[in-house]
């Protein structure tokens, strides 16, 4: 047996909080703070050279996998790991399948437009 301690709280005590707090209205979000993610966001995707090399591999491969872009490219997983994501955002490649590599789903055409 697991010993856990903590307040219980049931389904139905849960539902009611949520529904107090949506009936107080709608949020206000802080524009600036909006705008400022997605430019990061954009930049980082914009600021790696080895991307469109990248692209090509995975396109030429028909498959993506972190390790894949470590060995080819003399990588880290961290720099690796942020090339795949931008290409999952992008849509050139599907979503985490765990061990497996991801699909490719853009043809070579893509790269026109890197």
């Amino acid at each position: 047996p697991i010993r856990a301690q903590g307040a219980w709280i049931s389904d139905k005590e849960v539902e009611s909080i949520v529904k107090f707090w949506k009936k107080q209205g709608e949020p206000i979000y802080e524009e600036a703070i909006e705008n400022e993610t997605i430019s990061i966001a954009h930049e980082q995707e914009e600021d790696d050279e080895l991307l469109p090399d990248a692209i090509r591999l995975v396109i030429e491969n028909g498959q993506a996998s972190i390790s894949m872009l470590q060995r080819r490219f003399r990588i880290g997983y961290s720099r690796a790991a942020r090339l795949i994501d931008v290409m999952e955002v992008r849509g050139i490649v599907g979503t985490h399948q765990g061990s497996k590599p991801r699909e490719v789903l853009a043809d070579i055409t893509i790269l026109e437009e890197v």
